[in-house]
């Protein structure tokens, strides 16, 4: 049976993830999470990206990190979860080329603090911190994860912080216990779902990349996969490529929304 790239003279997989950055569509949402981002990493603070699942934070701050040079800036890239500081910390260690068997807090923040002060004074590298999932941390994590931003007496900003989760991390932030860490907070960025002409572009670029000069999908498709998906990217990735799938099967060289339809049916 032919594939549906076949069918479509695709020189690749379509709306896929893990696009290289130059591949990745600019958008002026895109271009203010940078802009954030390089502030609060010039200043030595904190910076947070809000979302809905699927909005495009996690590819807004791959791509934000890949505009930093490399031999000045050192990604430590954390995914959060529901644990422990200790959870934290060990992602932090493992970013920052340190083992250890310990699991005391004091020895852990000790080695964190140690390595991020010859990043900066000796290494002339600048530590970034980026937290992905940071809906997910327990308010007492936001306590603790304020102490790791002090040093020389609060007196050194050698650790900006980036944040990004979903829309209550910022409701999470105004917890009393959170007030320290919210209170190094000096730009926001939030990723909005997209409209229809922004769904458009999106899935005529993501066809582009893919080999394909014209697009299959008609209006009514267009409207489909912006209404399924709620305007968010990775749904609407998942609907265009099943919506394609779809149409090839039928052997249908246009895209409708009925399979636009269809490929929904396959989705949660």
């Amino acid at each position: 049976m032919m594939s549906y790239r076949t069918f479509f003279g695709l020189a690749k997989e379509p709306f896929a993830a893990d696009l290289e950055l130059d591949a990745i569509m600019t958008t002026a949402e895109l271009l203010g999470v940078q802009e954030r981002l390089e502030y609060a990493v010039r200043l030595g603070a904190i910076a947070l990206v809000t979302g809905e699942v699927g909005a495009g934070k996690s590819t807004a701050l791959r791509w934000s990190c890949g505009q930093l040079h490399p031999s000045r800036f050192k990604i430590l890239w954390i995914t959060a979860s529901a644990g422990s500081i200790l959870e934290i910390y060990r992602q932090l260690l493992a970013e920052l080329d340190i083992n250890t068997a310990s699991s005391s807090r004091a020895v852990l923040t000790r080695l964190i603090r140690a390595q991020i002060k010859n990043l900066v004074t000796t290494k002339k590298q600048q530590p970034v911190m980026i937290i992905d999932e940071a809906s997910l941390l327990r308010l007492d994590v936001f306590a603790e994860l304020h102490t790791i931003t002090q040093f020389e007496a609060d007196s050194k900003p050698w650790l900006p912080i980036i944040l990004a989760g979903q829309n209550n991390l910022a409701d999470n932030l105004l917890y009393r216990t959170a007030v320290p860490l919210a209170s190094r907070i000096v730009a926001r960025s939030h990723l909005p779902a997209v409209d229809l002409p922004g769904m458009r572009d999106y899935i005529i670029h993501h066809l582009t990349i893919a080999g394909l000069a014209n697009s299959p999908f008609d209006e009514q498709a267009v409207t489909a996969i912006h209404q399924g998906s709620g305007g968010l990217f990775r749904k609407a990735n998942h609907l265009a490529r099943g919506a394609l799938i779809a149409a090839a099967a039928e052997k249908s060289q246009a895209v409708s929304a009925e399979h636009v339809r269809l490929a929904d049916s396959e989705l949660f």
